[in-house]
């Protein structure tokens, strides 16, 4: 194993394969992050979501995909020109993945591209030859999705932040209560249908036990893009919180709980989740 590797392994401690394919898709993740810092990407762009709240504020689920978004509107924007400098440092480390731009079928503001490698080559490469890993079909690969906005809503306030880990790297992100406003936009405005975002209400209470605070600004400009507000009407606190107590109302919360058991070291945080739990703590909103 790679040394750099063998010291972001570390900390984890995999209680079963799946812990550890988290772990590795993790540890590749934050080498993503790393390449596109040295390709420049962070001139144009932040990072934001469930692993941006995982790497840098100890959000302690796993989360699948890379989510950036432009500081300005862009919609010439070309993701690819960062590829050969991450397909550069992800082979510095031996990684064997290919990176490409998922191809638009309809008119979108988000680029979407895919790293792919072969799952059991990965693993065998983090960790010593078992029985398990040598059951790994050998078509199987792990992908990682990594998305950018290229039309962001206004309001959003970055910070710079710096990680020592795969090798020293500087990158821009949202603020906590930028981030916080992103979220909030998620659990009222997405439409989960029968795939219920279990995750959602998870980094929700993660943000509501850290006492974050609401970029309002921003969360109004989300939710007018969406046609949930419109764009002369004050948005105030309560408004936020009748939203989420009607969007709580609608919630199935054993949907939930299946969509986020696999990310979640302790299962008994699941227990309380139910509508007048979520309900109850929305007062906490600030």
């Amino acid at each position: 194993m790679n040394s750099v590797i063998g010291a972001m392994m570390a900390k984890y401690h995999p209680a079963d394969l799946k812990e550890r394919e988290y772990a590795v898709k993790e540890v590749i993740q934050e080498i993503v992050l790393c390449g596109l810092s040295r390709a420049g990407f962070f001139k144009q762009a932040a990072f934001y979501g469930g692993t941006a709240l995982r790497v840098f504020y100890g959000l302690e689920r796993f989360s699948e995909d890379l989510d950036f978004s432009l500081a300005e509107t862009n919609l010439d924007f070309d993701l690819s020109k960062y590829f050969p400098t991450l397909r550069k440092e992800l082979a510095a480390y031996g990684l064997n993945m290919e990176v490409s731009e998922k191809k638009k079928t309809r008119v979108s503001a988000i680029r979407s591209a895919f790293l792919k490698g072969g799952t059991k080559e990965h693993m065998l490469m983090f960790y010593s030859p078992d029985q398990e890993l040598m059951r790994i079909a050998s078509g199987e690969m792990i992908k990682i999705k990594f998305e950018v906005d290229v039309d962001p809503p206004a309001g959003a306030n970055f910070e710079r932040k710096f990680r020592l880990l795969p090798s020293a790297y500087d990158i821009v992100l949202y603020d906590m209560p930028s981030l916080f406003a992103g979220k909030l936009h998620a659990v009222v405005c997405r439409a989960w249908q029968n795939r219920v975002k279990g995750r959602d209400l998870y980094d929700y209470l993660f943000y509501l036990s850290r006492g974050a605070s609401v970029n309002m600004e921003h969360l109004k400009a989300r939710l007018v893009q969406s046609g949930y507000w419109k764009e002369k009407a004050a948005l105030k606190i309560g408004d936020v919180k009748e939203m989420l107590r009607a969007k709580f109302d609608d919630v199935d919360y054993e949907k939930a709980k299946l969509d986020v058991e696999p990310f979640v070291r302790d299962k008994r945080e699941l227990d309380l989740w139910n509508a007048d739990f979520f309900k109850q703590i929305t007062e906490n909103l600030k």
